[in-house]
Formats: structure tokens, C-alpha cells, sequence
């Protein structure tokens, strides 16, 4: 962020930022998966979801999506309508790596030996 502030030439609360692109995940390995929708409504999963505990209407290869979360804006989501199919992107969650809520049987250290 190039700074906030007030005077001549700011408005109230304005925000500037700098010119260049914000990298998206930088450094971090990605891993992308195939996913349809085979529910007859639309399923949106948001940025920070554990995609491998995302609704089980969602075909996707969810061994190779455990542990990882759409590499998209935090705050944002991607929607699948149904019987469509689309790539995306993952990126594995970062910190303890220890998952509360969301779906009971997914739930804990995304690092231990025996998955649901």
C-alpha cells in the first residue's frame, strides 16, 4: 500500500496503492483439479474452504485437494453450475495447518496420517 492520509489531493479515507500487480500466493506450490458440479443447483466455495471437505455434489479428486484451498482473492469464491466442468487452481493452506469446523469428519491437523 502506498499510504492513506488526508490534505490536498485525498479524500476521506482513500486508499492509494502502488502500480504493479499484487502477486497472487507468491512461492507457494499449486496444484490444479477437475471438479463438476453433479447436484442439480449451483455449489459456491469460498477462498480459505478446504476444497477436499467442499459439498459431495462436487466430483473432484479430493486425496489431491486435501489439505489445499483455491488459489483465488481471499474473500472471494468460485461458483460451479451444474453439470459443468472447470480446472482450478489449489494452494495448500499455510500456518498450523489445523482445521476447525467446516465438515465434522474433515475436520483437525490436515497433516495426520489417517483421512476420512
Amino acid at each position: 500500500m502506498s499510504g492513506t492520509g488526508q490534505g490536498p489531493g485525498w479524500a476521506p479515507g482513500e486508499v492509494r496503492t502502488g502500480q504493479a500487480p499484487v502477486p497472487l500466493n507468491p512461492g507457494r506450490e499449486r496444484r490444479t483439479v477437475s471438479v463438476l458440479n453433479t447436484g442439480d443447483r449451483p455449489v459456491q466455495v469460498g477462498s480459505h474452504y478446504h476444497l477436499a471437505a467442499a459439498n459431495p455434489a462436487l466430483d473432484l479428486d479430493r486425496e489431491a485437494a486435501w489439505g489445499m484451498r483455491l488459489d483465488v482473492p481471499a474473500g472471494t469464491a468460485v461458483r460451479f453450475e451444474p453439470g459443468v466442468r472447470r480446472e482450478v487452481a489449489l494452494v495448500p493452506f499455510a500456518g498450523a495447518r489445523h482445521i476447525a469446523g467446516l465438515r465434522p469428519e474433515s475436520a483437525g491437523d490436515l497433516d495426520r496420517a489417517e483421512r476420512p
